[in-house]
């Protein structure tokens, strides 16, 4: 309340304020005696304090600024009031085109602010707060300490790294052309059908792909297919209901291949697994596996004994282990360089004589050369050839199936008299795994979790 009865006096002690506002009471000047009362108690403080005249000002301070931007006691008088003159005379206008004439009104009339504008525009004139973390920068001090010590070291000529880098790096290419995108109204542009798989795409490719808008490419991988067979095979001719008799007579041949082939591979496991008669436990073999180590030989004090060969061998160890003289260090190194003299004579020797055998050295280079040649074709032959065959994807190998051949005996001269054989579904889940697009499987099989339980019942059990 003091302060604002302090402001109250300094502002009615100015002789330059001026109010807008006339006081509301006009009584207030009249001096009344103020009733005395105890200000030290808290209650008392608002319940006594008349601050009606300080809120006036205040106000009256506040409404200045919004209206004019300031006190009218600090405004200059040409702000203030201006010389009327009367209706000032309009000056002929000079004959000008009408061109120019219509040019200086579009001017004009596009310079005045628009009504809405002038609506959304504040009234009040008191300029926004200073925001103070606006102005503020993180890590100033360093960046003015970093900005320093640059300017210091290109006074002295030094050029940091990072300029270098940059100076050292390969100058970009900045003639490349944008895409100009077609009018709409272009008679020659493409056709787009708007049920296309591929959308348009018009944008810069930088923007698509900064956006996340851009559609990945598509691998080639993916295009290719996993197997080069067809997905329905054609039947062999012996598999008609009334075939020819030698087309009949192949695919017998065919189907016996495959059970001769299936035979010598149980064959060859019956043998595999089979118990060798030479193998057997014998009384003899028992009786010598037990009495085994009891018995001791009679050679083992032999062995026991030296020989001369180790005692030959010990002795030219030995003998290396002696210090060698002078003499016969110089003697092995003169040996040891002679060796040496006469394996780079003999290699230059060998080179000299490849010279008379070129003719020989080009047949070798050509037969290699066709012999590689030979091998990368059988290579890619045998790559071909896998493409028909069906890949390992899983840990069963796939099963061909069994071909549906009929005994001679067995053919229908009609088809109402045909006996169906074979599945469909069976077949079209061969040819997924046979084409790679699924991998062999077989059934899955039953597990029971809880044993099962037999229990008499009570009429079984009284007739037993």
């Amino acid at each position: 309340m003091a302060a604002r009865r302090r402001l109250k006096r300094v502002a009615a002690s100015q002789s330059g304020f001026l109010s807008f506002k006339s006081p509301s009471d006009p009584t207030s000047s009249v001096g009344s005696r103020r009733k005395r009362v105890n200000k030290n108690k808290k209650k008392n403080w608002n319940k006594y304090s008349d601050v009606n005249d300080v809120d006036e000002f205040l106000e009256d301070v506040r409404h200045q600024e919004r209206t004019t931007g300031g006190l009218l006691s600090e405004k200059a008088d040409d702000s203030l009031f201006f010389l009327d003159l009367g209706q000032p005379e309009k000056p002929q206008p000079l004959a000008e085109t009408p061109q120019a004439d219509e040019g200086r009104k579009r001017k004009g009339k596009a310079s005045r602010p628009l009504r809405i504008d002038l609506i959304l525009k504040p009234d009040s004139l008191v300029p926004p707060p200073k925001d103070i973390l606006a102005y503020q920068q993180p890590n100033a001090k360093k960046l003015r300490r970093i900005a320093e010590k640059a300017e210091r070291l290109a006074a002295k000529g030094v050029v940091p790294r990072k300029q270098k880098r940059l100076l050292n790096r390969r100058p970009i290419d900045r003639t490349v052309k944008k895409a100009v995108a077609e009018a709409n109204n272009n008679p020659d542009r493409d056709y787009y059908d708007i049920w296309g798989q591929e959308p348009k795409v018009s944008a810069d490719p930088w923007y698509l792909q900064q956006t996340g808008k851009k559609l990945v490419k598509r691998p080639e991988k993916l295009n290719e297919k996993p197997s080069v067979l067809p997905a329905v095979e054609v039947i062999a001719p012996g598999g008609s209901y009334n075939p020819d008799f030698f087309s009949h007579q192949a695919l017998l041949q065919e189907a016996h291949q495959v059970e001769v082939q299936k035979k010598k591979q149980e064959d060859k496991l019956e043998r595999q697994l089979a118990i060798n008669k030479e193998d057997k436990a014998t009384e003899e073999t028992n009786l010598r596996e037990q009495v085994e180590g009891l018995v001791e030989e009679e050679n083992d004090d032999e062995e026991l004994a030296p020989s001369k060969e180790d005692d030959e061998a010990a002795l030219a160890a030995i003998a290396v282990t002696q210090k060698k003289s002078e003499k016969q260090i110089k003697k092995e190194k003169a040996e040891k360089l002679k060796e040496q003299q006469r394996l780079t004579s003999r290699r230059q020797t060998e080179r000299q004589q490849q010279l008379f055998q070129l003719r020989s050295i080009k047949a070798s280079i050509r037969q290699q050369e066709e012999k590689t040649k030979s091998k990368q074709m059988q290579r890619r032959i045998k790559q071909e050839a896998q493409k028909a065959q069906p890949r390992r994807l899983g840990k069963l190998k796939f099963q061909a199936p069994d071909l549906d051949v009929q005994l001679s005996d067995e053919l229908a001269g009609s088809l109402r008299q045909l006996k169906p054989e074979g599945s469909i579904l069976k077949d079209r889940f061969k040819s997924f795994q046979k084409r790679n697009l699924i991998e062999p499987r077989e059934r899955a099989k039953f597990k029971r979790k809880l044993k099962v339980k037999y229990v008499e019942k009570r009429a079984f059990r009284e007739i037993t």
